[in-house]
């Protein structure tokens, strides 16, 4: 049976770019839906709005003294970064009102696409309607399991799975459960940019 040095569950915009923002590896990614990036088309009503040319600091205040826990993220892959990584893929980008980001093409299918050659690149391995069902961890290894196939193997796994935002898509709070599931400990989701 094949082990992969990294396994990514979800494939969303978070567990894309996982696989392809880090080190080359043996990299597999599970994806529960038939296509990647479900919730990604939808954004921005489909055109992507894909970040913000706000600084760190505007950022984090915006989320008030809850906030703080952004700055390892941000601080490790910018909004600038990003910006540079999508515009080196090809991926001509525009600032508009609120400086949000977006495709000149005003297609979210853009940043998709950008995302997906990434993936084939690096030669990703991507399992299509692989809904785990099951994590564990026995000698050294990860075990994830589905219930109509192999299961896969790996050395580390990240969640990235999204919330619960958008059951139609996908995100139905699986994520939570896994890493409960794992030990971790899990603090009660609340909304957002809700009415």
């Amino acid at each position: 049976m094949k082990i992969f040095d990294l396994v990514i569950i979800g494939g969303g915009p978070s567990g894309m770019m996982a696989a392809v923002a880090g080190p080359e590896a043996k990299t597999c990614l599970l994806e529960k839906n038939t296509s990647l990036g479900k919730k990604l088309l939808l954004t921005g009503k489909g055109r992507c709005n894909l970040t913000t040319v706000k600084s760190i600091e505007q950022i984090v205040s915006a989320f008030g003294s809850e906030g703080k826990f952004l700055y390892g993220a941000l601080t490790r892959f910018s909004p600038q970064r990003l910006i540079e990584w999508f515009e080196a893929r090809g991926v001509g980008l525009k600032v508009e009102r609120g400086e949000r980001v977006f495709p000149v093409s005003d297609s979210s299918e853009t940043v998709l696409q950008a995302l997906e050659q990434e993936l084939k690149k690096r030669r990703v391995e991507i399992i299509f309607s692989f809904k785990v069902k099951k994590i564990s961890f026995s000698n050294g290894l990860f075990r994830i399991e589905n219930s109509l196939s192999k299961p896969v193997l790996g050395k580390k796994v990240i969640i990235a799975t999204g919330g619960m935002s958008y059951p139609g898509t996908g995100s139905e709070g699986d994520g939570y459960k896994l890493a409960a599931s794992l030990g971790h400990k899990i603090i009660v989701p609340k909304p957002s940019l809700v009415p």
